[in-house]
């Protein structure tokens, strides 16, 4: 049953409740392998359904436009404090709604529309607000796009300083939403330099192993950063931007008021609490184990003859072309999920296929790592995404179903945060 226990709703909304309480259970069921998704603790889930969701608190810690707000600004400077700690940065907005308007915080800040701003390739691993055609980003700002090398799989910056030079980009984005490799921050701060660019790094999928010691950090190389509350870090749906001294008050002004009124303080409660958790020592054992798994399961899918973008992973993810397996990305997702281990179909880098049919599966050890797997039972989920890969070609939904129930038994043995067995 879902923890903390919602017997309120359930008097007031069966069928709401009921909801809540089968997601809490397919979530314990499943391997859970989309590579943003993650478990917050049960103190994350308590602060983020408090109170604090009644109120109402324009502005910043101590120049708000609403009264009342004499604990809302402690726990606010709390949540910033507690970045600026974690993260080594000069300063921290925690009010952004999500990833997405963060970034266009960025925009706000730094750019006119018309104004040229630098991002990898949404097909190449970016993310739609790092330019991308269908996207604001891309509909009012001049988008110049970098990749990845055919031949390596990983990005090619003699491409990204050849581009920025020609095109003369006012902020350059590095990160994005496939990349299994170490993002060369260094690299992308001396090119940002020589055309006197601002760096963006969006750190959303690595920002939990950047606090925990997992992947090098951008600061001290990037003017601003960008992040996603939750995936990597295993805090709530939110956002957070951090930057220099210099660009601080461009930031704070472009999220308030420049795109959003109030902060969700709930949501900057269950931040705090986030982040303090990143900050004890047994953080930085998760992240580093995200990796160790993801490196493990990685080696045990090409034994199987996976084809893996880059060949391998640095980090937490694990993107993989199936063209060689005889099946595309969407129907093996769809399989993968009946075989009780989720994830989700992605567009490979010089994908043929189109997006909502590519090539690829994208999958992660974030959720699986936070249930307590290890090293040693990557092998064995190889194995089932080797077998329901098959089955799906061959139409074997018995074959599916034999590899869900192994699944619920293996994961019977793992507890999971936010839910409790009746």
């Amino acid at each position: 049953m879902h923890t903390p226990r919602i017997p309120d709703l359930a008097a007031a909304d069966p069928r709401i409740a009921e909801l809540i309480e089968a997601e809490a259970q397919r979530q314990h069921d499943k391997l859970r392998m989309i590579a943003s998704e993650n478990y917050v603790s049960t103190a994350v889930l308590e602060a983020t359904g408090s109170v604090l969701t009644n109120k109402y608190s324009e502005g910043y810690a101590s120049k708000r436009y609403y009264e009342g707000q004499q604990l809302i600004d402690q726990i606010e400077t709390l949540a910033v404090d507690r970045a600026k700690a974690l993260f080594g940065v000069d300063h921290a907005n925690v009010q952004p709604y999500s990833g997405s308007p963060a970034n266009l915080a960025v925009y706000l800040a730094f750019l006119q529309p018309g104004d040229a701003v630098m991002g990898m390739s949404l097909p190449m691993g970016g993310h739609l607000t790092h330019g991308w055609s269908v996207s604001a980003t891309g509909k009012w700002f001049r988008s110049v796009r970098y990749g990845v090398r055919q031949e390596t799989g990983r990005t090619d910056m003699d491409q990204v300083r050849e581009l920025a030079l020609a095109e003369r980009p006012k902020v350059i984005f590095c990160g994005g939403t496939a990349i299994p490799r170490t993002i060369d921050f260094p690299a992308f701060a001396e090119i940002a330099r020589e055309i006197d660019a601002v760096l963006v790094a969006d750190i959303a999928h690595i920002a939990g192993l950047i606090a925990g010691g997992a992947h090098p950090s951008p600061v001290g190389h990037a003017d601003v950063l960008t992040t996603t509350t939750h995936k990597t870090l295993r805090g709530p749906r939110g956002a957070m931007i951090m930057s220099t001294a210099e660009k601080a008050s461009a930031i704070d002004k472009a999220v308030f008021p420049g795109l959003q009124g109030g902060p969700h303080n709930h949501t900057t409660a269950g931040i705090a609490v986030a982040l303090h958790e990143a900050s004890q020592p047994g953080f930085r054992d998760y992240a580093h184990q995200v990796v160790a798994n993801a490196k493990a399961l990685a080696a045990a899918l090409v034994e199987r003859g996976f084809d893996l973008i880059s060949g391998g992973t640095d980090n937490h993810l694990i993107l993989v072309d199936l063209t060689s397996k005889g099946i595309g990305g969407k129907p093996a997702a769809q399989a993968l999920d009946r075989a009780g281990i989720e994830l989700n179909y992605n567009t490979v880098p010089f994908d043929t296929r189109k997006p909502f049919d590519p090539s690829g599966i994208r999958l992660g050890t974030p959720a699986l790592t936070t249930r307590g797997l290890t090293e040693a039972q990557m092998p064995q989920v190889a194995a089932w995404i080797d077998e329901a890969v098959g089955a799906s070609a061959a139409a074997d939904e018995a074959a599916l179903d034999k590899i869900s129930g192994e699944v619920r038994d293996l994961l019977a043995g793992y507890p999971m945060p936010g839910y409790a067995a009746a």
